[in-house]
């Protein structure tokens, strides 16, 4: 099930592989780019959130268009116009530490915040924050009501410092979205809320979800059919953006499981960019979002010497369903608060702790790998003393990279394949070390 397509800006005509699920999943997401460009012309209003806590099936039911700012900087990232826009922002005053992602959308407006298909995006109506964890989309927010002078809604996350869910949360949380978010979006749209719209888009989402937590934990298989980290950006595409809650996401879940499960019943490792990647040699459960501007040489220097991500924090960032979560239709709010709460950004960091290593030994990984991202706190901040607990606790080496999100100044490709070699040699050194005290 591979589909190969020669890229446009490689005049050597190099080819590309990509599944065919992968190939879908583009698909989908120019769909969505042209409906959410014609919104105007077709009379449809928009709503702007981002992907933690990300209330789809809620915006949906106000015939709502989500247009997701972040997902517009990782689409930049991946076409290598980012680094322009990045510039421009800073160049109207926003500081070299700021988040890139919100630098690149400043940007993207100051440039004639044009989307990926050459139209112009559309201006919101309306601003949903579901706070979970970063306090930079909170900024960024009020920079993008600045710019659009469009209502404004803020649905406040409690923080789990605790590790667990209270009662008390989830009632605050369902206070606000009966008293504060859906009348305002009411108002916005025009629309009356219709909670058994919600619950049949809640049971929509759960049949996706079932299916995306199958291919993710197929990983535990050796060799690993899927890659968890840089395959994974594209199966997390559409449940964690605008497609969750609909018949589009159970169709895509459903193909993409059917996928790797062919690949697993005929022992194939992950699809790369340049064919299968061949024997499977090291493990990894990796820490921190990837760097977009030059993915696909980030994923080479894996691939080329046989590594595998076979779990991330990355891919639980829209939502944690491999330890269990699943949006009930029974309760549509207090489920709606539930997501909210358990999505990775709004974990503290024993829980982090927790889950990275309970991956390494559920996964059979050889060790950790943290891609420390320069310009994002959120995911940074602790990761040293993360990488050292997880160390304690598995007995398996880690180790520490550093690139960006969508700023190419901050990609170093012969630093990190340095550090990534010399991170293989001590994860043989370990292995020849089990195998003599044996």
């Amino acid at each position: 099930m591979t589909t190969t397509f020669v890229t446009p800006k490689v005049a050597a005509a190099k080819e590309i592989v990509k599944d065919a699920s992968m190939m879908k999943q583009k698909e989908m997401m120019a769909g969505h780019y042209d409906r959410l460009t014609s919104a105007p012309q077709i009379g449809a209003k928009v709503a702007a959130t981002f992907v933690p806590g990300n209330l789809n099936e809620l915006i949906m039911c106000f015939d709502l268009v989500n247009n997701l700012p972040e997902v517009n900087a990782i689409q930049n990232g991946l076409r290598r116009t980012s680094g322009a826009f990045v510039l421009e922002a800073e160049k109207i005053g926003h500081s070299e530490d700021v988040c890139t992602y919100v630098k690149s959308d400043i940007g993207m407006m100051a440039k004639g915040n044009m989307a990926p298909n050459g139209k112009k995006f559309p201006d919101p109506d309306v601003l949903l924050l579901s706070y979970t964890g970063c306090f930079t989309f909170m900024k960024w927010f009020e920079l993008l009501r600045e710019q659009y002078k469009c209502e404004t809604i803020m649905l406040h996350t409690p923080y789990m410092g605790d590790g667990k869910i209270t009662k008390n949360m989830t009632e605050y949380m369902v206070k606000q979205l009966k008293e504060e978010v859906i009348p305002k979006l009411e108002r916005v749209s025009g629309v009356k809320f219709d909670i058994d719209r919600l619950r049949e888009y809640l049971k929509k989402s759960v049949k996706a979800e079932d299916d995306l937590v199958r291919v993710l934990q197929s990983a535990k298989n050796k060799p690993s059919p899927i890659d968890a980290y840089f395959g994974a950006i594209y199966y997390i595409g559409p449940i964690f953006g605008a497609f969750r809650g609909t018949d589009d996401a159970i169709e895509y879940y459903k193909f993409l499981r059917a996928e790797v499960e062919d690949r697993l019943a005929h022992g194939q490792g992950p699809v790369t960019p340049d064919g299968d990647m061949g024997k499977e040699k090291y493990r990894l459960v990796v820490e921190g979002p990837p760097n977009y501007t030059s993915f696909r040489q980030f994923w080479k220097m894996f691939y080329d010497e046989g590594a595998v991500v076979v779990a991330s924090s990355y891919s639980k960032v829209g939502g944690v369903y491999d330890l269990g979560f699943r949006h009930d239709p029974d309760n549509p709010l207090e489920t709606l608060a539930e997501y909210c709460l358990g999505v990775y950004t709004n974990r503290s960091l024993p829980m982090r702790i927790d889950m990275l290593s309970r991956y390494i030994e559920e996964y059979e990984a050889d060790g950790l790998l943290i891609n420390s991202i320069k310009s994002c706190n959120s995911f940074s901040a602790g990761q040293l003393l993360m990488m050292r607990e997880v160390e304690k606790r598995t007995g398996k080496p880690a180790a520490f990279i550093e690139s960006d999100l969508v700023d190419p100044r901050y990609f170093s490709a012969a630093n990190i394949k340095n550090r990534l070699e010399s991170y293989f040699q001590m994860i043989e050194q370990k292995r020849a070390g089990a195998l003599a005290a044996a």
